[in-house]
């Protein structure tokens, strides 16, 4: 199955969507390999017209590439993950990255190197390690802004993998919806390359980004409350209302050069699916929109 919409050819496309489905490091509950699926199955039932945009998704020039087959060897595997995006890149596309963990997030930065990561999120993902794993999806956040202890681990045996950009980084980090995380996550949350927007402000939030500020933005289902999109790993109450995180997708889709969806799993009837697949929808409409219509190098790097 491919997603919705997306008919256009690899060479001609604008956007190149890849599923990773990574499910090695999930807490609570598993299940996050079935996230690019179950995205693509619970957007079938979308218009492909969208009346804000005046514009057909099928007509943006978005390719399905499938998925990347994950394995246990996680830095490996999203060194992998970052050349098959990289790839997209040069070609001149946008990469779409369906997740899976949160973790692969840092393959998607590694293949365009924003200057700043946003984050829809419950969590901070700011730990050095949990459970002894510095890989961990509770951990993506630290990996992106102050690097992995071991500058990739296996990733440096990959010959298709710059070691010189390895591992990925951001040289800022906003997370829109944080409401939990260890006091160690806190304090590195107070340092001035982090801004941290509670749930109660992200519906008042602009974007406040350089005209030349590259912008990765990642959407993880659980920034939702979880009557919203249960089915996803750590569920965390009070969280954000899905008008809310559409209209953050809208407002960063225009400085993006890359984003994803992250963390849905198969324990709900479709909802946090649903939802992923719409934000991601959301991303291209706001996106191509706001691109100049000639404008053939739209992935940057």
């Amino acid at each position: 199955m491919t997603f919705p919409g997306a008919r256009a050819a690899r060479g001609a496309a604008s956007y190149v969507l890849v599923g990773a489905p990574l499910d090695v490091s999930t807490t609570f509950q598993p299940g996050a390999r079935f996230g690019p699926e179950r995205v693509r199955r619970f957007a079938e039932t979308f218009d492909d017209y969208d009346r804000r945009t005046a514009s057909s998704f099928s007509d943006l020039g978005v390719h399905d590439a499938g998925d990347l087959r994950a394995w246990d060897d996680a830095p490996e595997y999203l060194a992998f993950l970052r050349g098959e995006l990289r790839d997209a890149v040069r070609d001149g596309a946008v990469p779409l990255l369906v997740g899976g963990e949160h973790t692969v997030t840092a393959a998607g930065v590694g293949a365009v190197a924003p200057d700043t990561l946003v984050v829809l999120d419950a969590h901070l993902d700011l730990r050095d390690a949990y459970d002894g794993n510095p890989w961990s999806h509770a951990c993506v956040a630290r990996r992106v802004l102050d690097g992995g202890p071991d500058a990739g681990g296996s990733a440096d045996a990959d010959a298709d993998v710059d070691v010189d950009a390895w591992p990925p980084s951001a040289d800022r980090l906003v997370v829109l919806g944080a409401r939990t995380g260890s006091p160690e996550e806190w304090k590195r949350a107070d340092a001035d390359d982090v801004a941290v927007v509670p749930p109660e402000d992200v519906a008042s939030w602009t974007p406040s980004f350089g005209p030349d500020e590259r912008v990765y933005l990642s959407v993880d289902v659980d920034g939702a409350d979880p009557a919203f999109a249960p089915g996803t790993g750590t569920m965390e109450p009070f969280g954000l209302a899905p008008r809310e995180m559409r209209d953050v997708v809208r407002a960063v889709a225009p400085y993006a050069v890359g984003a994803d969806v992250v963390e849905v799993n198969d324990r709900d009837d479709g909802q946090a699916a649903a939802l992923g697949g719409k934000l991601l929808r959301e991303f291209v409409y706001a996106h191509a929109d706001a691109r100049p219509r000639d404008d053939a190098t739209v992935g940057g790097g």
